[in-house]
């Protein structure tokens, strides 16, 4: 049977080092102490109706879970080094969390935190919103379902992502990104995409200015675009468009269909540094 850590304040460093084998119930970790890395170094433990005003509280932790609690703004790197964890019900106002962690599942949560969810693995992210810049940068094996998610320069260097039924307000997405899939999901941002390899959208709304640039392999199945323009420049493409596309520039090779394309813009210099031999099927009428 677990231990019982229960109605407690806690604001001593190291204050429950290497606890293990523990229910931590309706605690606070704050005070005049202002000590760091509370539950460091610690195994099989539950967090439930608890709060952090603490820096770097979860470090080096395994098998763990963080329910109904708050983390607010001054717990700095709340979570690094961790894993097989849950966190759920739970408010996340600390920059920097989740650093170099395995196999964590967040579940009906609020976060704000930049840099969230940096150079980890196996991340499972459900029914959650979140605000952050620079979200999962150089992550991988990450699933997310229903997300609500704002910010910029999300998903970059990410490996091996599939996203379904979300709403991601995001410019610089997906960039340097490799084996993605979005399905049935809302995405908006500037520059979407660019340098990516093997990104695919099905059943996907897609705004913003220049997107899909410099990609290799990328596909859309059953979408559509607003506020398109200077699409798929320099990037290997097949897709299947609902509607217009504002315009399309250069596209290196493939068949981009669409109902209708506002304008088409071929670069015919013989110095160009990618030659562009790719071509637009406004349905069976091409056009380059």
């Amino acid at each position: 049977m677990k231990k019982l850590v229960q109605n407690k304040i806690f604001d001593a460093e190291r204050a429950l080092y290497n606890i293990n084998d523990v229910q931590i119930i309706n605690c606070k970790f704050e005070g005049q102490m202002d000590g760091e890395s509370i539950l460091k170094e610690c195994r099989n433990y539950n967090v439930i109706d608890c709060s952090f005003s603490l820096r770097y509280p979860m470090w080096h932790g395994e098998n763990f879970s963080l329910i109904n609690s708050k983390m607010d703004e001054k717990t700095r790197a709340p979570i690094w080094y961790s894993k097989n964890g849950k966190i759920e019900n739970s408010k996340i106002n600390g920059i920097k969390c989740i650093r170099e962690c395995e196999n964590i599942v967040i579940k009906k949560c609020t976060i704000n935190s930049s840099e969230f969810g940096w150079k980890s693995d196996n991340l499972k992210i459900y029914d959650t919103d979140i605000i952050s810049e620079y979200f999962l940068f150089d992550s991988k094996n990450i699933e997310i379902k229903n997300l609500n998610m704002k910010g910029k320069y999300s998903f970059q260097y990410i490996e091996n992502l599939n996203i379904k039924d979300s709403y991601l307000d995001t410019k610089d997405a997906f960039w340097h990104s490799k084996n993605i899939l979005v399905e049935n999901s809302y995405v908006k941002g500037e520059y979407l995409g660019w340098f990516s390899q093997n990104l695919t959208f099905v059943n996907c709304k897609i705004i913003g200015t220049q997107p899909l640039c410099y990609c290799k392999n990328l596909k859309l199945i059953d979408c559509t675009m607003e506020n398109t323009d200077l699409s798929f420049e320099y990037s290997d493409v097949d897709g299947q468009i609902i509607g217009n596309i504002m315009s399309v520039k250069n596209p290196k090779s493939g068949i981009i269909e669409a109902d209708s394309v506002g304008e088409i813009i071929m670069d015919k210099e013989e110095d160009t540094a990618i030659k562009c031999n790719g071509a637009v099927k406004i349905r069976q009428n091409i056009v380059v």
